[in-house]
């Protein structure tokens, strides 16, 4: 995607059209229903703007954390995530961080403690969010043992196993970055850029 367009976005004096643009840019994937979940720093501020924008669209959101005049949300859609996130093999992942199989809303509590945590220099980061995150397990596991290094391909994340299809995906993600960011250059509106997905 050009600069120029994300600049152009992102420079949005209105407040509720530039949050809206911060949505698309960094959440598109999320939004277009191919990833379970999405993440992304706001100004605190717009917390009652975040529920406007979002609703009927089905998404919800938690505060991971607040630092700064700036939160961390953590964006999703019950249903879709709760099957992603209590898939055997990444609740047992998880559990090795401590968290126990749960609604999603008990899940993401644990992960803004140990977030937590992390800012009170209690813990390192919690890199396990790369599983709340829909990033392949494989690759959370690599970029964990590998402290972020040696990996075999950098994109939407660290690869650190089978590049080949990570590329294809990042291919099809950048196609679907695109089509949201067109949607809302036409003129669209959450709602409309949001699939209703399950």
């Amino acid at each position: 995607m050009p600069v120029e367009v994300i600049s152009y976005l992102l420079s949005e004096s209105d407040r509720e059209r530039k949050l809206q643009s911060q949505l698309v840019l960094q959440c598109a994937l999320f939004l277009k229903g191919i990833k379970a979940s999405a993440i992304t720093n706001l100004p605190a501020h717009d917390g009652k703007m975040l529920k406007k924008l979002l609703a009927g669209t089905g998404i919800s959101y938690k505060v991971l954390a607040v630092r700064k005049d700036r939160c961390l949300v953590f964006l999703y859609r019950k249903v879709g995530f709760e099957r992603h996130i209590s898939r055997r093999e990444n609740m047992d992942f998880l559990a090795d961080f401590g968290y126990r199989e749960g609604s999603a809303e008990k899940l993401l509590e644990r992960l803004a403690d140990r977030i937590g945590m992390y800012a009170g220099r209690e813990t390192v980061f919690p890199h396990e969010i790369g599983v709340f995150l829909d990033y392949p397990l494989a690759d959370v596991e690599g970029f964990i043992r590998n402290d972020g290094k040696d990996y075999l391909l950098s994109g939407y994340w660290k690869v650190y196993h089978d590049p080949d299809g990570a590329q294809a995906l990042f291919r099809a993600y950048d196609h679907a970055r695109d089509c949201a960011v067109r949607e809302l250059l036409q003129g669209r509106k959450m709602r409309e850029i949001a699939v209703q997905a399950a």
